[in-house]
């Protein structure tokens, strides 16, 4: 039985340079989530949630235009900004 684990693209970053990238873990991260594993996911990708928040306000503002979109959608995108570059600096200085 095929898995969502064997659909994943490899990292081209970590395959040349031996280095991770900024997304690394994402794919794994979606599909802990699909296999209900909501701790691992986050723990795999911390940026997920607020990155799943953020396509869902952009999504619902293309269909329904609310009022303070545009400020959600700014703060949101600053939120993963930070979470996704704090968690490179993490995997490639710290760990």
């Amino acid at each position: 039985m095929m898995s969502p684990e064997d659909y994943m693209l490899p990292c081209l970053n970590k395959k040349l340079f031996g280095l991770e990238c900024m997304g690394c873990g994402m794919q794994r991260s979606i599909a802990l989530i699909l296999n209900g594993d909501l701790i691992a996911a986050f723990q795999m990708y911390p940026a997920i949630y607020s990155l799943i928040a953020l396509v869902g306000v952009i999504f619902l503002n293309y269909f329904k235009n609310f009022k303070h979109a545009y400020k959600i959608i700014i703060i949101l995108a600053l939120i993963n900004a930070s979470l996704i570059l704090g968690n490179f600096i993490y995997k490639t200085f710290i760990s």
